[in-house]
């Protein structure tokens, strides 16, 4: 009997193929969907503080602030018995998938204020989520802020939100720190349960007609898995935490690299939004028939085996592959 169970941010998990922020994990049936496919957790999409700190400013303008116009005036724009904030959706979100779900709801957070972090942070632990990503959509474009500040700005965060939560938190990463080794030992050291490898930074466009910058999605693809796989099988050895790969797992292959590298789940997005929820039990299947051919009994079994302390040709994975790959290219 082959074992796909795995431990992740101190969740027992079924299996590593857990499906990542998107639609289909904001949405009730489309989750129980996943569930019924062999989805072993799921990451729900963002609350964006800035969303709700926007909607807060709003509801005053246009709201609150009638108070100050004549009596009459009020009864133009009365306050909706049955409103719903973002922040109330979310949190009702949360309740709604974890009534209708057995496995774990992982509620993440963007936020750009510690004390919008801390409080928000709060609500989701209390609204029954069972763990907490954050993640820091994070662009450093001033010039005037050194690596260091931008290193502190995630640090602090991570501790300020750590005194005030108990569940477990982990930190989706971009891949653009100049020692992302430091900074994941750092993020243990400073409370994290496991980070997340790598955020990706959707890269705007230039309307020629308009002028205008103008946001771009684009799915990832394999090859976007390749840079996770490298990093989590340098990692592994050296942090305790868990570790989760993000972006370009399409194919059972992504994901056995991945685990192979030392990876303790694989998170699906794109993949699951062209195939639908159901491909992910061909994924577990596959997965499952991959380590039995190979005769291994169980996911903990070979996870982490080709790390960078294991691997049999580990400097591969640093500089020298960078020349194996200049001269193995011929014309």
């Amino acid at each position: 009997m082959i074992d796909l169970s795995t431990e992740y941010l101190g969740l027992k998990l079924d299996n590593p193929l857990v499906p990542s922020s998107s639609p289909l994990t904001g949405n009730v049936d489309s989750a129980k969907q996943l569930e019924d496919a062999g989805a072993s957790a799921l990451v729900m999409p963002s609350l964006f503080e800035q969303e709700v700190q926007h909607e807060q400013k709003q509801l005053e303008r246009f709201v609150h602030s009638q108070a100050l116009g004549s009596y009459e005036a009020q009864s133009y724009q009365p306050i909706p018995e049955d409103y719903s904030s973002e922040l109330d959706s979310y949190l009702q979100k949360i309740e709604q998938l974890k009534a209708a779900l057995d496995i774990p709801v992982i509620a993440s957070l963007n936020g750009i204020s510690t004390s919008g972090w801390i409080d928000h942070g709060k609500d989701l632990q209390d609204a029954g989520a069972d763990a907490l990503e954050l993640n820091v959509y994070y662009i450093a474009a001033d010039p005037d802020k050194t690596s260091t500040d931008v290193e502190d700005l995630y640090l602090k965060l991570l501790a300020d939100l750590r005194e005030h939560i108990s569940i477990p938190v982990t930190m989706k990463l971009s891949s653009q720190f100049s020692s992302i080794a430091n900074m994941v030992r750092r993020l243990e050291q400073g409370g994290a349960n496991g980070v997340v490898l790598f955020n990706r930074f959707y890269q705007p466009d230039i309307d020629l007609e308009t002028l205008k910058i103008k946001p771009e999605l684009e799915l990832s693809n394999s090859n976007d898995s390749l840079l996770r796989i490298r990093w989590i099988a340098l990692l592994r050895s050296h942090v305790e935490l868990s570790l989760a790969a993000t972006g370009g797992f399409h194919h059972t292959e992504d994901i056995i690299k991945a685990l192979l590298a030392g990876a303790d789940v694989t998170y699906l997005c794109s993949v699951l939004l062209q195939e639908g929820p159901g491909y992910l039990a061909t994924l577990n299947q596959h997965l499952h028939d991959w380590l039995e051919e190979n005769e291994y009994e169980s996911v903990a079994q070979m996870k982490g085996s080709v790390n960078q302390s294991c691997a049999i040709n580990p400097e591969a994975l640093e500089h020298n592959n960078y020349m194996k790959v200049l001269k193995s290219y011929a014309r």
